[in-house]
């Protein structure tokens, strides 16, 4: 066998190569290198296998995970596991879609125009927004680049941005990074109940804050009193931005009902696999006086010379188009294929289907926390509640989730994995996908547990 398993190259293949350019090894066209920076000794790396045997391998390293189509998962926080209609994989393994690239001949491009347009139609329908952007890299960027979009605002000029702490940690972190660069500052308002302190909010804000950065639901699952944090806003001037997990609002009331500036998300709970590091898709929508300063594109509808539809991207705001002294974002592509499963999973669901499938995950969630309880385990922050809540173990997390794995359960998040939370408390999320046995299962195994 080839000691080239992996390359299409045989010995003869080599010495010819050499041969012509004159050498008489490999370690020959090195010679130029000094021999004080070469390795003394070859890498300590394993003989390579044969195909098959490779394949093994690396199966047996795979089956080592544990996967959440094998066992009931509770995590959440950003990530969740939701049914994806099998129209979702169907259309978009169409070689027309997958290979699709900017659609800048809109000519020859009318089908990949039409699937953004959709997705920008059907979120801001769901946020209750004038429009929507064809889609961001995920939902924590998107929020960062509605908290400098703000402070950037011709109107505003203004240098501070109030974030909540009930905000993804996550989240917060990437906001830190993007304001750093145009020298914003970032302070955080404290929480009162799992949901963000209104007091704290109204001694913290002043004229020289651009915007209110709040989550709805909120990291712990909590219903932020919009209303209220619109009117602290709007007497000072400020914006508010919300993040928001697009399928909750199925049956929670829109943002943009409240009068949310910016209404940004990630679209994973329709039709994207929760997947070890992504890819997702962010979305970005908002009101039509601050369209311009949207940051990627939008696509639009028009009509030819003949009165037919047909769409064309409308706007392109980034510094590859336009000087770089207008641009408003440097966002170079968006996530077009996962949008376009989001919009077949919307479409596949329907209005009633939305929120249905949202009431379910309410619903559930409201079973299990009632169980916990029942099984004397600590509810933190009692409240109203999305798919989400915070559960008090008792015991370090990361020991109680492995314990639970024996139990044939994948637990919660663990928030001591964060600055400031406690070791001992769990982020709780059911689906719509989670069974009244599989919810039963693992309250009987955190019972016998604690």
């Amino acid at each position: 066998m080839s000691q080239h398993r992996f390359l299409p190259m045989t010995e003869q293949d080599r010495k010819e190569m050499l041969e012509l350019v004159g050498a008489k090894s490999v370690q020959e066209l090195f010679a130029d290198i000094p021999e004080s920076v070469r390795p003394k000794n070859p890498m300590r790396i394993q003989p390579a296998l044969p195909e098959a045997e490779l394949v093994n391998y690396f199966q047996s390293l795979s089956n080592q995970n544990t996967s959440i189509k094998s066992l009931p998962s509770f995590l959440g926080a950003g990530v969740y596991d939701h049914h994806i209609p099998a129209t979702v994989d169907a259309v978009i393994s169409r070689s027309e879609f997958y290979t699709a690239y900017t659609p800048y001949q809109p000519e020859i491009s009318q089908g990949e125009l039409q699937a953004i347009f959709e997705f920008q139609t059907m979120i801001a329908e769901v946020t209750g927004m004038d429009l929507a952007n064809s889609s961001m890299y995920d939902g924590h960027t998107a929020l960062a680049e509605a908290g400098v979009m703000a402070a950037s605002h011709k109107k505003m000029k203004r240098k501070k941005l109030l974030v909540s702490s009930t905000v993804h940690p996550e989240a917060i972190d990437v906001v830190q990074t993007y304001v750093n660069g145009p020298g914003l500052e970032l302070e955080r308002i404290g929480s009162k109940n799992g949901c963000t302190d209104i007091g704290a909010l109204t001694q913290s804000i002043d004229e020289d804050v651009a915007a209110v950065i709040v989550q709805y639901p909120n990291f712990y699952g909590g219903i932020e009193d919009l209303e209220e944090i619109r009117k602290v806003s709007e007497e000072a001037g400020a914006m508010m931005i919300v993040k928001s997990n697009p399928l909750a609002l199925g049956v929670l009331t829109p943002p943009g009902h409240f009068g949310a500036d910016i209404v940004v998300g990630d679209t994973q709970s329709f039709g994207i696999p929760s997947q070890y590091g992504g890819p997702h898709c962010g979305y970005f929508a908002t009101k039509k006086a601050l369209m311009r300063k949207v940051p990627g594109r939008l696509v639009g509808q028009t009509v030819d010379e003949d009165g037919q539809r047909g769409f064309v991207l409308t706007l392109q705001a980034r510094e590859q188009h336009i000087r770089r002294d207008k641009a408003t974002s440097n966002i170079c592509s968006n996530q077009a294929l996962n949008a376009l499963a989001s919009s077949v999973a919307m479409t596949a669901l329907g209005k009633v289907g939305l929120k249905k499938v949202a009431l379910q995950n309410l619903q559930k969630a409201n079973y299990a926390k009632t169980a916990l309880q029942n099984a004397g385990i600590t509810i933190v922050n009692d409240g109203p509640h999305y798919n989400e809540f915070v559960i008090d173990v008792g015991k370090d997390v990361r020991q109680v989730n492995e314990q639970l794995l024996e139990h044939g359960v994948i637990g919660g998040l663990d928030l001591g994995r964060f600055a400031g939370e406690t070791e001992t408390h769990m982020l709780v999320c059911v689906t719509e996908l989670r069974t009244k046995k599989e919810i039963d299962q693992f309250v009987s195994a955190l019972e016998e547990i604690k």
